[in-house]
């Protein structure tokens, strides 16, 4: 089934859009920061948007991606914001990255349900359903799944990026998970030949990356071996799978056929984009995403 997914984020809040920029509050701050989606014009005036922003991105000029945030007075580099559904609360340290991300994406929290329930359903199984967290980034997925009891591996090649998905882990008032810093497609190879098995495998690939010891990794080119190397990790019934691309090009009804073409007919599908709606209505999709059950 196609459907658009806009989660219910207390803490985050799509305040406007438009000229390829977006401003966001999180928590007690507001940021200002480049989206190339935003194609419409803003709502909000430029002296609006300054006022606003507690911290605005500024891009090198240099680069498409690396820049530097200008912070108004009295505004941490660090702070903190919590996510809640059912029995799942969830805390996150945001910070202000070179990159122009904070550490979370907010939309994916529509995920993170998904998530939550389903490893509540397998709960059932000794020591709870095993889940595997690829390109996982500081956390969110990961934590949904832990907090249903889940037992979790995560995997991202960024070191600090772990790290941080750790103190999100304690903060949340949770432990046990189980941490690998690794090229993402070189561990499920690995996993493959030990014959490894999971109930569920979350799939977060960045467009392009490199790996711990400088692996390339290039969606188009990989996400192909990727899906068959985890369709052979995932187990044949009771099982889920969420994948998400940030990609702009990529829609949903070419992640389902992908997927589909590697693990086959599933019991229940879901596909479409992952959207916010800011104050005067305006829609910004902000990925797309892919999930089953089997």
């Amino acid at each position: 089934m196609q459907e658009q997914l806009t989660p219910d984020f207390g803490d985050y809040e799509l305040i406007d859009t438009g000229d390829f920029e977006k401003l966001e509050r999180f928590g007690r701050y507001v940021t200002r920061r480049p989206e190339p989606q935003a194609i419409w014009r803003r709502t909000l005036s430029e002296e609006e948007w300054r006022r606003t922003a507690d911290a605005a991105f500024l891009r090198d000029a240099r680069s498409d991606e690396r820049g530097e945030w200008r912070l108004a007075p009295k505004t941490p580099d660090r702070w903190t914001v919590e996510y809640s559904y059912r029995g799942m609360r969830l805390r996150m340290r945001l910070g202000l990255t070179s990159f122009k991300h904070v550490g979370i994406f907010p939309e994916q929290a529509a995920n993170w349900n998904f998530i939550y329930d389903e490893c509540r359903k397998l709960a059932g199984d000794s020591g709870g359903a095993k889940v595997l967290n690829l390109f996982a980034y500081t956390g969110g997925a990961t934590l949904a799944a832990r907090a249903a009891g889940a037992e979790v591996t995560h995997v991202d090649s960024v070191k600090q990026v772990v790290t941080w998905a750790r103190e999100n882990m304690e903060q949340s008032g949770l432990e046990g998970v189980r941490w690998i810093v690794e090229d993402a497609l070189k561990f499920v190879r690995r996993e493959v030949r030990r014959g490894s098995r999971y109930r569920g495998i979350i799939l977060d690939p960045p467009a392009y990356g490199r790996g711990a010891n400088g692996e390339k990794w290039v969606l188009e080119d990989d996400i192909c071996e990727m899906l068959d190397c985890c369709a052979r990790l995932l187990e044949p019934e009771n099982a889920f799978l969420v994948l998400n691309l940030y990609s702009m090009g990529l829609s949903p009804t070419l992640a389902r056929t992908a997927v589909r073409q590697a693990f086959g007919a599933p019991r229940t599908e879901q596909w479409g984009e992952l959207c916010f709606s800011d104050r005067a209505g305006k829609e910004l999709p902000l990925g797309t995403y892919y999930r089953f059950t089997r």
